[in-house]
């Protein structure tokens, strides 16, 4: 088996004002960077109603379908091609759940745009329109009959939506760590899920790397290990790198290898290599391609 890449040219026509962070070039130079790589590569589909009515209720799918260019709140934006954009970043993850589950490929992941873990159930908000990695949870968990479905998150912002989408959730454990404070300003470590499924381990600006693997060894991979996933879905947000405008921690293409090293050997344990990672965020560009290639490198390595 190999690792899957699968991606869409419709997130390309995600337009946003000029100057925002989270722009077309981001997941160009992703793929730029990927291009040379022996990946099985996949177009993405579109998402059907019924994968994202598990997260989302019908107003929000009209709301976006329905939404006229222009900003929806002051980060988050609409262009003629961002609803199509959206579905295809949903329904990347989909695929890479069902490909996986079916045996097709080792793991995959899903190059796509717009970001999705900080949707929340009516409300698209951080750049983000649907919540793609909390739809691929529940596709593991009401279509495939799974039983413990598990999401890390190491983008620098906190993952409110996809704690909000799977806040009720006791079939779901959600880790994430992330800079505090802050945007969105959730992500305390007092915020713990209805039934205990939500760790966040908040982390002071300037954490660097080895810093980061303690809170990792400590926290979240303990927790990870009681938990016994079946599957691993893993929110990969480079914008913990040192270089990354928009936050303060000081992570390395090595850090980000190590912690994919990290949560493989936990998934080659429990869940049989089961895992699926999705884009989440990255805004300086030159990081954000060396940071998703070493990513890759390690899924490609680890999926042989």
């Amino acid at each position: 088996m190999a690792t899957a890449l699968i991606t869409h040219d419709d997130c390309l026509e995600h337009l946003t004002p000029r100057g925002h962070p989270e722009r077309v070039a981001r997941l160009e130079v992703v793929l730029k960077a990927l291009a040379g790589k022996d990946l099985n590569r996949f177009k993405a589909p579109l998402a059907e109603d019924e994968d994202l009515l598990r997260v989302h209720p019908r107003a929000h799918l009209d709301r976006i379908a329905t939404a006229e260019p222009g900003a929806l709140d002051a980060d988050t934006f609409m262009s003629e091609g961002s609803h199509r954009a959206a579905l295809r970043a949903a329904g990347a993850n989909v695929m890479a759940v069902d490909m996986v589950m079916a045996g097709d490929v080792a793991n995959a992941f899903a190059a796509v745009r717009p970001p999705g873990h900080h949707a929340e159930r009516e409300k698209p908000m951080g750049f983000c329109l649907f919540g793609n990695v909390a739809i691929a949870a529940k596709r593991l968990l009401d279509h495939h009959g799974l039983s413990r479905v598990a999401i890390v998150d190491f983008d620098v912002h906190h993952g409110n939506g996809t704690q909000d989408l799977l806040w009720d959730e006791a079939r779901v454990l959600f880790a994430s760590t992330h800079e505090m404070p802050l945007y969105p300003g959730s992500g305390a470590i007092t915020e713990r899920g209805a039934h205990g499924n939500i760790l966040n381990a908040p982390l002071k600006a300037g954490t660097d790397g080895p810093a980061f693997r303690k809170v990792m060894e400590r926290e979240v991979l303990p927790a990870l290990e009681k938990f016994e996933p079946e599957f691993l879905l893993i929110s990969a947000g480079f914008d913990a790198h040192a270089a990354d405008p928009l936050a303060g921690l000081n992570l390395t293409e090595a850090d980000f290898a190590w912690v994919t090293h990290a949560l493989c050997d936990l998934a080659d344990k429990h869940c049989g290599g089961r895992v699926v990672s999705t884009l989440e965020g990255g805004y300086d560009l030159d990081a954000l391609a060396a940071s998703a290639a070493a990513h890759v490198d390690v899924l490609m390595e680890r999926g042989q």
